[in-house]
């Protein structure tokens, strides 16, 4: 189960520096977009409460599932806790999010992978 642990940690790692990127893409790109609308007050504010809230959103949970997967990567208790909680809101991410978040939540629940952090 070691290695299934230490490949779940590479996973959340990997994804969440993804997310990092994509949340700051996604940010950029709104900004952009809103200029075309700016004289549409309607649209204007709801671009710029999407433009905001979902990179922050996005942005939250890939530095949470980073931490998390540093943690792992040292078989801290806090931080199988940390991605399993991680994975339960990847799994909201179709279809590679939820991916990553059953096999997480599959390989971290085993007994032998409970085992290692204990």
């Amino acid at each position: 189960m070691k290695k299934h642990v230490t490949f779940v940690a590479a996973l959340h790692i990997g994804f969440s520096i993804i997310g990092i990127f994509g949340a700051f893409a996604l940010f950029f790109i709104l900004r952009f977009a809103g200029s075309f609308v700016e004289d549409v007050e309607v649209a204007n504010t709801v671009l710029h409460f999407i433009g905001v809230f979902l990179p922050i959103s996005i942005f939250s949970v890939s530095i949470i599932g980073l931490i998390g997967g540093i943690g792992l990567m040292g078989y801290r208790k806090w931080a199988r806790i940390l991605v399993l909680i991680v994975s339960a809101v990847d799994c909201l991410n179709i279809p590679l999010g939820t991916l990553v978040g059953v096999y997480s939540i599959w390989a971290l629940m085993q007994d032998d992978s409970i085992k290692l952090f204990n």
